[in-house]
Protein backbone atom coordinates (compact mmCIF):
# COMPACT_ATOMS: atom_id res chain seq x y z
CA UNK A 1 0.00 0.00 0.00
CA UNK A 2 1.04 3.61 -1.15
CA UNK A 3 1.90 6.52 1.11
CA UNK A 4 -1.30 8.23 0.16
CA UNK A 5 -3.76 4.77 1.21
CA UNK A 6 -1.86 4.75 4.47
CA UNK A 7 -2.57 7.92 5.06
CA UNK A 8 -6.26 7.79 4.13
CA UNK A 9 -7.16 4.56 5.62
CA UNK A 10 -7.01 6.67 8.99
CA UNK A 11 -9.46 8.25 8.37
CA UNK A 12 -12.47 6.26 9.45
CA UNK A 13 -15.35 8.47 10.22
CA UNK A 14 -17.00 8.37 7.23
CA UNK A 15 -16.65 4.32 6.92
CA UNK A 16 -17.99 4.27 10.84
CA UNK A 17 -21.47 6.03 10.22
CA UNK A 18 -21.51 3.94 6.87
CA UNK A 19 -21.19 1.02 9.28
CA UNK A 20 -24.03 2.31 11.64
CA UNK A 21 -26.28 3.10 8.50
CA UNK A 22 -26.38 6.83 9.40
CA UNK A 23 -24.26 7.81 6.73
CA UNK A 24 -26.73 10.49 5.29
CA UNK A 25 -24.27 12.03 1.88
CA UNK A 26 -24.26 11.20 -1.93
CA UNK A 27 -28.19 9.98 -2.19
CA UNK A 28 -29.53 9.84 -5.51
CA UNK A 29 -32.57 12.09 -6.48
CA UNK A 30 -34.34 10.52 -8.97
CA UNK A 31 -36.77 14.03 -9.86
CA UNK A 32 -36.61 17.31 -10.81
CA UNK A 33 -35.88 19.33 -7.78
CA UNK A 34 -38.50 20.93 -6.05
CA UNK A 35 -40.84 21.26 -2.13
CA UNK A 36 -40.30 16.86 -2.75
CA UNK A 37 -38.30 14.94 -4.61
CA UNK A 38 -37.82 11.19 -5.23
CA UNK A 39 -35.24 9.20 -3.52
CA UNK A 40 -34.29 5.91 -2.78
CA UNK A 41 -37.39 4.80 -4.19
CA UNK A 42 -39.85 6.99 -2.10
CA UNK A 43 -40.87 9.96 -1.25
CA UNK A 44 -39.53 13.05 0.78
CA UNK A 45 -40.12 16.83 1.72
CA UNK A 46 -36.66 18.61 0.31
CA UNK A 47 -35.82 20.98 3.24
CA UNK A 48 -32.28 20.73 1.98
CA UNK A 49 -32.31 22.68 -1.15
CA UNK A 50 -31.03 25.67 -1.21
CA UNK A 51 -32.96 26.56 -4.19
CA UNK A 52 -34.54 29.84 -2.37
CA UNK A 53 -37.72 30.82 -5.52
CA UNK A 54 -38.53 27.47 -6.01
CA UNK A 55 -37.45 27.74 -9.68
CA UNK A 56 -35.12 24.90 -10.82
CA UNK A 57 -38.49 23.11 -12.57
CA UNK A 58 -40.06 26.14 -13.69
CA UNK A 59 -41.10 25.50 -17.41
CA UNK A 60 -39.98 28.62 -18.45
CA UNK A 61 -36.42 27.77 -17.30
CA UNK A 62 -36.48 24.85 -18.71
CA UNK A 63 -38.06 26.30 -21.88
CA UNK A 64 -35.30 28.71 -22.26
CA UNK A 65 -32.20 25.88 -21.84
CA UNK A 66 -33.79 24.18 -24.10
CA UNK A 67 -33.77 27.15 -26.94
CA UNK A 68 -30.20 27.84 -26.18
CA UNK A 69 -29.12 24.29 -26.46
CA UNK A 70 -31.09 24.41 -30.24
CA UNK A 71 -29.21 27.50 -30.89
CA UNK A 72 -25.77 27.34 -29.68
CA UNK A 73 -25.24 23.70 -28.63
CA UNK A 74 -23.86 21.35 -25.50
CA UNK A 75 -20.93 23.43 -24.67
CA UNK A 76 -18.33 26.09 -25.88
CA UNK A 77 -15.41 23.96 -25.68
CA UNK A 78 -13.03 26.84 -24.69
CA UNK A 79 -12.27 29.59 -22.02
CA UNK A 80 -14.19 33.10 -21.99
CA UNK A 81 -10.54 34.26 -22.93
CA UNK A 82 -10.22 32.74 -26.22
CA UNK A 83 -13.47 30.94 -28.13
CA UNK A 84 -15.87 30.45 -25.40
CA UNK A 85 -17.74 33.95 -25.33
CA UNK A 86 -21.17 33.80 -26.63
CA UNK A 87 -23.02 36.79 -27.34
CA UNK A 88 -25.99 35.14 -24.64
CA UNK A 89 -22.92 35.53 -21.84
CA UNK A 90 -22.23 39.15 -22.64
CA UNK A 91 -26.07 39.51 -21.96
CA UNK A 92 -26.70 37.92 -18.90
CA UNK A 93 -23.03 39.79 -17.87
CA UNK A 94 -25.20 43.48 -18.62
CA UNK A 95 -28.08 42.52 -16.97
CA UNK A 96 -26.94 41.13 -13.72
CA UNK A 97 -24.74 44.56 -13.61
CA UNK A 98 -27.83 46.19 -13.93
CA UNK A 99 -29.57 44.10 -10.93
CA UNK A 100 -26.87 44.34 -8.48
CA UNK A 101 -26.41 48.18 -9.48
CA UNK A 102 -22.12 48.04 -10.22
CA UNK A 103 -20.59 48.98 -13.58
CA UNK A 104 -19.98 45.52 -14.95
CA UNK A 105 -19.65 41.77 -14.16
CA UNK A 106 -17.97 38.58 -15.21
CA UNK A 107 -19.67 35.49 -15.25
CA UNK A 108 -17.80 32.21 -14.01
CA UNK A 109 -18.40 28.66 -14.50
CA UNK A 110 -19.34 28.23 -10.96
CA UNK A 111 -19.64 30.09 -8.03
CA UNK A 112 -16.85 28.61 -6.01
CA UNK A 113 -14.51 29.65 -8.88
CA UNK A 114 -15.49 33.08 -8.46
CA UNK A 115 -13.85 33.39 -4.71
CA UNK A 116 -11.16 30.88 -5.47
CA UNK A 117 -9.69 33.03 -8.30
CA UNK A 118 -11.43 36.61 -7.56
CA UNK A 119 -9.52 36.90 -4.34
CA UNK A 120 -5.90 35.73 -5.58
CA UNK A 121 -5.72 38.21 -7.62
CA UNK A 122 -7.07 41.54 -6.34
CA UNK A 123 -5.13 41.87 -3.08
CA UNK A 124 -1.20 40.38 -3.09
CA UNK A 125 1.99 40.86 -1.48
CA UNK A 126 2.00 43.84 1.22
CA UNK A 127 -1.81 43.42 1.55
CA UNK A 128 -4.43 42.24 3.78
CA UNK A 129 -7.23 40.00 3.64
CA UNK A 130 -9.66 40.23 6.66
CA UNK A 131 -12.40 37.39 6.84
CA UNK A 132 -15.30 36.54 9.36
CA UNK A 133 -14.53 33.28 10.75
CA UNK A 134 -17.01 31.52 9.53
CA UNK A 135 -16.92 32.58 5.98
CA UNK A 136 -17.80 30.03 3.34
CA UNK A 137 -14.76 27.74 2.00
CA UNK A 138 -14.96 29.11 -1.65
CA UNK A 139 -13.64 32.25 0.49
CA UNK A 140 -10.95 30.44 2.37
CA UNK A 141 -9.48 28.63 -0.38
CA UNK A 142 -9.23 31.94 -2.59
CA UNK A 143 -7.82 33.94 0.12
CA UNK A 144 -5.51 30.54 1.04
CA UNK A 145 -3.91 31.03 -3.13
CA UNK A 146 -3.62 34.68 -2.65
CA UNK A 147 -0.16 36.25 -1.12
CA UNK A 148 -1.68 38.87 0.93
CA UNK A 149 -1.33 38.18 4.89
CA UNK A 150 -4.51 36.53 6.17
CA UNK A 151 -6.26 37.46 8.85
CA UNK A 152 -10.12 36.06 10.13
CA UNK A 153 -12.17 37.75 13.50
CA UNK A 154 -14.72 36.44 15.52
CA UNK A 155 -17.80 35.81 13.84
CA UNK A 156 -19.88 38.57 13.10
CA UNK A 157 -17.99 40.01 16.12
CA UNK A 158 -17.15 43.47 15.43
CA UNK A 159 -15.33 44.68 18.06
CA UNK A 160 -12.80 41.70 17.14
CA UNK A 161 -12.68 43.06 13.86
CA UNK A 162 -11.42 46.68 14.79
CA UNK A 163 -9.42 45.54 17.04
CA UNK A 164 -7.78 44.00 13.98
CA UNK A 165 -8.23 46.88 11.80
CA UNK A 166 -6.31 48.84 14.71
CA UNK A 167 -3.37 47.08 14.40
CA UNK A 168 -2.70 47.31 10.70
CA UNK A 169 -1.31 50.39 8.44
CA UNK A 170 -3.53 53.25 7.47
CA UNK A 171 -2.06 53.02 3.92
CA UNK A 172 -2.12 49.67 3.31
CA UNK A 173 -4.71 47.63 0.91
CA UNK A 174 -7.05 46.03 3.44
CA UNK A 175 -9.97 43.40 2.08
CA UNK A 176 -12.89 42.22 4.65
CA UNK A 177 -14.45 39.71 2.71
CA UNK A 178 -17.87 38.41 4.35
CA UNK A 179 -21.09 36.32 3.49
CA UNK A 180 -23.95 38.48 3.37
CA UNK A 181 -25.89 35.76 4.72
CA UNK A 182 -24.23 32.88 6.30
CA UNK A 183 -24.80 29.33 4.59
CA UNK A 184 -25.05 27.15 7.97
CA UNK A 185 -26.43 29.67 10.44
CA UNK A 186 -28.75 31.54 8.88
CA UNK A 187 -27.85 35.12 10.33
CA UNK A 188 -26.55 38.08 8.27
CA UNK A 189 -23.76 40.00 7.84
CA UNK A 190 -23.66 43.06 9.98
CA UNK A 191 -22.81 45.42 7.28
CA UNK A 192 -23.76 48.42 8.19
CA UNK A 193 -21.23 48.23 10.99
CA UNK A 194 -18.65 46.65 8.75
CA UNK A 195 -19.15 49.54 6.72
CA UNK A 196 -18.77 52.35 8.98
CA UNK A 197 -15.19 50.45 9.89
CA UNK A 198 -14.37 50.27 5.76
CA UNK A 199 -14.44 54.24 6.16
CA UNK A 200 -12.76 54.67 9.17
CA UNK A 201 -10.09 52.44 8.53
CA UNK A 202 -9.22 53.13 4.59
CA UNK A 203 -10.36 49.32 3.64
CA UNK A 204 -11.92 47.85 1.26
CA UNK A 205 -15.12 45.45 1.16
CA UNK A 206 -16.54 42.27 -0.88
CA UNK A 207 -20.05 40.55 0.15
CA UNK A 208 -21.01 37.10 -0.89
CA UNK A 209 -24.51 36.88 -1.94
CA UNK A 210 -24.64 33.44 -2.48
CA UNK A 211 -27.42 33.03 -0.01
CA UNK A 212 -28.49 36.88 -0.44
CA UNK A 213 -30.03 37.01 -4.08
CA UNK A 214 -33.29 36.23 -4.94
CA UNK A 215 -33.89 36.53 -0.96
CA UNK A 216 -33.15 40.06 0.33
CA UNK A 217 -33.42 43.30 -1.24
CA UNK A 218 -35.87 44.94 -4.02
CA UNK A 219 -36.23 42.35 -6.64
CA UNK A 220 -33.60 40.12 -4.74
CA UNK A 221 -30.62 41.92 -5.19
CA UNK A 222 -29.12 40.76 -1.80
CA UNK A 223 -28.12 42.52 1.71
CA UNK A 224 -25.94 44.80 -0.09
CA UNK A 225 -29.27 46.33 -1.45
CA UNK A 226 -31.13 45.29 1.87
CA UNK A 227 -29.35 47.45 4.05
CA UNK A 228 -28.59 50.10 1.18
CA UNK A 229 -24.95 49.58 0.88
CA UNK A 230 -24.54 48.75 -1.93
CA UNK A 231 -22.11 52.19 -3.36
CA UNK A 232 -20.62 51.58 -0.28
CA UNK A 233 -19.10 47.31 -0.79
CA UNK A 234 -16.64 47.41 -3.50
CA UNK A 235 -17.35 43.48 -5.20
CA UNK A 236 -20.36 42.08 -4.86
CA UNK A 237 -20.20 38.32 -5.89
CA UNK A 238 -23.30 35.59 -6.10
CA UNK A 239 -24.19 32.12 -7.42
CA UNK A 240 -26.59 30.65 -10.34
CA UNK A 241 -26.61 27.83 -8.14
CA UNK A 242 -29.28 28.88 -5.24
CA UNK A 243 -31.95 31.64 -6.17
CA UNK A 244 -30.77 31.56 -9.87
CA UNK A 245 -31.87 28.06 -10.59
CA UNK A 246 -28.97 27.09 -12.79
CA UNK A 247 -24.86 26.76 -12.40
CA UNK A 248 -22.21 29.25 -12.36
CA UNK A 249 -21.26 32.63 -10.92
CA UNK A 250 -20.62 36.42 -11.18
CA UNK A 251 -18.64 39.07 -9.69
CA UNK A 252 -19.63 42.50 -9.72
CA UNK A 253 -17.43 45.80 -9.31
CA UNK A 254 -15.92 49.14 -11.11
CA UNK A 255 -15.54 49.10 -14.78
CA UNK A 256 -11.34 48.76 -13.87
CA UNK A 257 -11.56 46.37 -11.51
CA UNK A 258 -13.54 43.83 -14.00
CA UNK A 259 -11.21 44.57 -16.77
CA UNK A 260 -8.37 43.60 -14.58
CA UNK A 261 -9.93 40.42 -13.56
CA UNK A 262 -10.96 39.55 -16.97
CA UNK A 263 -7.48 39.36 -18.13
CA UNK A 264 -6.07 38.47 -14.87
CA UNK A 265 -8.31 35.93 -13.06
CA UNK A 266 -6.92 32.18 -13.62
CA UNK A 267 -10.07 30.76 -12.57
CA UNK A 268 -11.87 32.48 -15.44
CA UNK A 269 -9.39 32.77 -17.80
CA UNK A 270 -8.34 29.44 -18.44
CA UNK A 271 -11.98 27.42 -17.56
CA UNK A 272 -14.13 26.34 -20.14
CA UNK A 273 -17.18 29.08 -20.22
CA UNK A 274 -20.53 28.68 -18.38
CA UNK A 275 -22.64 26.10 -20.91
CA UNK A 276 -25.45 28.08 -23.25
CA UNK A 277 -28.05 26.04 -21.15
CA UNK A 278 -26.92 27.18 -18.14
CA UNK A 279 -26.16 30.81 -18.39
CA UNK A 280 -29.73 30.78 -20.72
CA UNK A 281 -31.18 29.49 -17.69
CA UNK A 282 -29.86 31.53 -15.28
CA UNK A 283 -31.02 34.68 -17.76
CA UNK A 284 -34.48 33.76 -17.22
CA UNK A 285 -34.56 32.91 -13.62
CA UNK A 286 -33.48 36.58 -13.44
CA UNK A 287 -36.35 38.14 -15.96
CA UNK A 288 -38.78 36.07 -13.69
CA UNK A 289 -37.39 37.24 -10.62
CA UNK A 290 -37.86 40.51 -11.68
CA UNK A 291 -41.19 40.20 -13.13
CA UNK A 292 -42.75 38.11 -9.90
CA UNK A 293 -42.16 40.36 -6.92
CA UNK A 294 -44.88 37.73 -5.55
CA UNK A 295 -42.59 34.92 -5.70
CA UNK A 296 -40.06 36.60 -2.54
CA UNK A 297 -43.41 37.59 -0.65
CA UNK A 298 -44.66 33.85 -0.96
CA UNK A 299 -40.77 32.94 0.27
CA UNK A 300 -41.12 35.41 3.22
CA UNK A 301 -44.27 34.23 4.05
CA UNK A 302 -43.13 30.64 4.74
CA UNK A 303 -39.78 31.63 6.02
CA UNK A 304 -41.98 33.36 8.87
CA UNK A 305 -44.33 30.81 9.19
CA UNK A 306 -41.44 28.18 10.05
CA UNK A 307 -39.02 30.36 12.49
CA UNK A 308 -42.02 31.24 14.61
CA UNK A 309 -43.22 27.37 14.50
CA UNK A 310 -39.68 25.93 15.03
CA UNK A 311 -39.48 28.48 18.36
CA UNK A 312 -42.55 27.50 19.76
CA UNK A 313 -42.04 23.76 19.55
CA UNK A 314 -38.47 24.54 21.86
CA UNK A 315 -35.98 23.68 19.14
CA UNK A 316 -33.32 25.89 19.25
CA UNK A 317 -32.31 27.66 15.77
CA UNK A 318 -29.79 30.39 16.88
CA UNK A 319 -29.95 34.16 15.31
CA UNK A 320 -30.78 32.92 11.64
CA UNK A 321 -32.67 36.17 9.89
CA UNK A 322 -33.32 33.97 6.82
CA UNK A 323 -35.47 30.78 4.67
CA UNK A 324 -31.67 29.09 6.31
CA UNK A 325 -32.96 27.40 9.72
CA UNK A 326 -30.54 25.74 11.82
CA UNK A 327 -31.70 22.93 13.95
CA UNK A 328 -28.95 22.45 16.63
CA UNK A 329 -28.08 19.60 17.78
CA UNK A 330 -24.65 19.64 19.79
CA UNK A 331 -23.56 16.32 18.91
CA UNK A 332 -21.80 14.50 16.11
CA UNK A 333 -23.47 10.74 16.55
CA UNK A 334 -27.22 12.37 16.99
CA UNK A 335 -26.89 14.85 14.04
CA UNK A 336 -26.39 11.71 11.57
CA UNK A 337 -29.02 9.77 13.61
CA UNK A 338 -31.55 13.17 13.25
CA UNK A 339 -31.20 12.92 9.83
CA UNK A 340 -31.50 9.23 8.91
CA UNK A 341 -34.38 9.13 11.25
CA UNK A 342 -35.88 12.33 9.21
CA UNK A 343 -35.34 10.98 5.98
CA UNK A 344 -37.01 7.51 7.06
CA UNK A 345 -40.00 9.61 8.07
CA UNK A 346 -39.74 11.43 4.77
CA UNK A 347 -37.93 14.93 5.34
CA UNK A 348 -34.88 14.95 3.54
CA UNK A 349 -32.71 17.58 5.41
CA UNK A 350 -28.49 18.30 5.67
CA UNK A 351 -26.37 17.58 8.68
CA UNK A 352 -23.62 20.26 9.54
CA UNK A 353 -20.65 18.58 11.33
CA UNK A 354 -17.07 19.82 11.53
CA UNK A 355 -15.33 21.24 10.04
CA UNK A 356 -18.80 23.11 8.58
CA UNK A 357 -19.07 24.09 11.88
CA UNK A 358 -17.41 24.04 15.50
CA UNK A 359 -17.63 20.08 16.99
CA UNK A 360 -19.90 22.00 20.07
CA UNK A 361 -21.99 23.16 17.10
CA UNK A 362 -23.14 20.32 15.51
CA UNK A 363 -27.26 20.84 13.58
CA UNK A 364 -29.35 19.79 11.15
CA UNK A 365 -30.05 22.73 8.58
CA UNK A 366 -33.26 22.93 7.35
CA UNK A 367 -33.58 25.50 4.13
CA UNK A 368 -37.49 27.14 2.75
CA UNK A 369 -38.29 27.64 -0.84
CA UNK A 370 -40.71 29.98 -2.05
CA UNK A 371 -42.74 26.93 -3.42
CA UNK A 372 -43.09 25.04 -0.12
CA UNK A 373 -46.85 25.32 1.81
CA UNK A 374 -47.02 25.75 5.51
CA UNK A 375 -48.78 22.64 5.65
CA UNK A 376 -45.38 20.97 4.30
CA UNK A 377 -43.55 23.08 6.86
CA UNK A 378 -45.72 22.25 9.54
CA UNK A 379 -45.47 18.14 8.41
CA UNK A 380 -41.73 19.13 8.39
CA UNK A 381 -42.12 20.58 11.82
CA UNK A 382 -44.23 17.59 12.96
CA UNK A 383 -41.75 14.92 12.05
CA UNK A 384 -38.53 16.52 13.55
CA UNK A 385 -40.37 17.12 16.70
CA UNK A 386 -41.07 13.44 17.42
CA UNK A 387 -37.72 12.79 16.52
CA UNK A 388 -35.76 15.53 18.65
CA UNK A 389 -38.03 14.52 21.65
CA UNK A 390 -37.53 10.94 21.51
CA UNK A 391 -33.68 11.91 20.98
CA UNK A 392 -33.22 13.85 24.09
CA UNK A 393 -32.68 17.20 22.19
CA UNK A 394 -35.59 18.85 22.84
CA UNK A 395 -38.48 18.71 25.59
CA UNK A 396 -42.24 17.24 24.72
Amino acid sequence: MGQLQERYKLYRDPQKFMEAGVYPYFREITSKQGTEVEMDGHRVLMFGSNAYTGLTGDSRVIEAAKAALDKYGSGCAGSRFLNGTLDLHVQLEKELADFVHKDETLCFSTGFSVNQGVLAMVVGRGDYIICDDRDHASIVDGRRLSFARQLHYKHNDMEDLENLLKSLPHEAVKLIVVDGVFSMEGDLAKLPEIVALKRKYNCSVMVDEAHGLGVFGKEGRGVCDHFGLTDEVDLIMGTFSKSLASIGGFIAADSDTINFLRHTCRSYIFSASNTPAATAAALETLHILKQEPERMEKLWDVTRYALRRFREEGFEIGETESPIIPLYVHDVDKTFLVTKLAFEAGVFINPVIPPACAPQDTLVRLALMATHTEEQVERGVQILKRIFTELGLIKS
